[in-house]
């Protein structure tokens, strides 16, 4: 019997954190994250620049598009607006279910607010190795 494979899919968002939420709250989104992300075989990459978040979310279409629906609904953060989404070849972040890093150039995000489809990618993927990333 063949092994059906499951397709990666990705998506890359960005938000903001809703202004009466206080920055401790980025911990709890963290900690509860790599949590569910665990439990749904989704794994990926949580960036935060005091201000904005910039997430990349990996794994099967349906829970990564699950989560995305549940991340959408979060009151700690508004104006979300995902940059890019698609199939992936292989994961980028499985070594962990949730990296956090947080960036020190505050424009970084914002200038990537600004781009989509597969330039917003690129840029995010630029970023990386300027990134301390916390498994």
């Amino acid at each position: 019997m063949l092994k059906k494979t499951t397709k990666l899919y990705e998506i890359l968002y960005v938000s903001t954190l809703a202004p009466e939420a206080p920055i401790s709250v980025v911990a709890d989104i963290a900690g509860k994250a790599r949590q569910v992300n665990a439990e749904l075989g989704v794994t990926g990459l949580l960036i935060f620049d005091g201000m904005r978040f910039c997430q990349q979310l990996e794994g099967n279409q349906k829970e990564v598009l699950k989560l995305l629906e549940r991340i959408r609904q979060d009151t700690r953060h508004v104006q979300m607006e995902v940059l890019h989404h698609g199939e992936l070849a292989e994961r980028r972040f499985r070594r962990f279910s949730l990296g956090y890093a947080s960036v020190g150039d505050g424009d970084a995000l914002g200038r990537l607010e600004e781009l989509d489809t597969q330039v917003a990618l690129d840029a995010f993927l630029a970023l990386l190795p300027t990134l301390d990333l916390d498994a």
